[in-house]
């Protein structure tokens, strides 16, 4: 028995159901599992033929030749709309958060000048929940995210800009759960010695989230709750 975690649009699609819950009788990899669901539940199985839909193996993106054992923690993962916070004690945890609360802005902009004198320069980006969107007024968002592949993707992404751009520190923390209209959603900062690395590293940073990280955005709409998939 595989069980397989649903997110996002995946979850309506289901009927709200949380997972799926599948016998591999014809084969036990990737490619079987995606086989039966196009036969439960097509329009998801199209979505993964399409590559809309992405399948998820231990917090790593699978290919059909992937094998399954039934101990693995199968995902699938719509497109990511890119916010439980880490357990890790070590410092630089404060550095990449995943959280429900709110944040504060200058306590986090102190925390990143705390990491060097040399920071002569820190760009920050952060991003606000808006009552209008594609066209449509929008009552409220609800952010889900992946708990685990989020917070190390958010990892990674911080231990790249700190090895491919000249800056010194970087911070993100995005939040998830409901999040009304005016609040604060995700932030980013970065410090460096100079201005210009400062600020390409903050615009790489926030493209490179909404990307790749398991977040996933539920608009509340005076028409009905959307699934955001696109990434402006």
């Amino acid at each position: 028995m595989i069980t397989v975690k649903l997110f996002g649009l995946t979850k309506s699609l289901a009927g709200n159901q949380e997972s799926l819950s599948l016998m591999l009788e014809n084969g036990r990899h990737v490619k079987d599992l995606v086989a039966q669901i196009s036969a439960t539940h097509p329009q998801i199985g199209e979505l993964i033929t399409k590559k809309k839909v992405l399948v998820s193996v231990n917090q790593e993106i699978a290919h059909g030749e992937t094998a399954l054992h039934d101990t693995d923690e199968v995902a699938l993962l719509p497109p990511f709309a890119g916010g439980s916070s880490m357990n890790s004690e070590s410092d630089d945890s404060q550095f990449v958060r995943v959280q429900q609360e709110n944040f504060s802005i200058d306590q986090e902009l102190d925390r990143v000048r705390s990491r060097s004198k040399r920071i002569g320069g820190i760009a920050t980006f952060l991003g606000i929940a808006r009552d209008r969107s594609r066209g449509r007024d929008v009552d409220g968002i609800t952010f889900e995210h992946y708990e685990g592949m989020a917070q190390k993707t958010l990892r990674e992404i911080r231990e790249q800009a700190l090895k491919e751009f000249d800056i010194l520190e970087l911070l993100i923390i995005h939040r998830y759960g409901a999040i009304t209209v005016g609040e604060n959603i995700v932030l980013i900062i970065a410090g460096a010695e100079h201005r210009a690395e400062a600020f390409t590293a903050c615009r790489w940073a926030i493209d490179e989230l909404k990307q790749i990280t398991p977040i996933w955005k539920l608009e509340h709409t005076p028409q009905g709750e959307v699934w955001v998939e696109e990434h402006p």
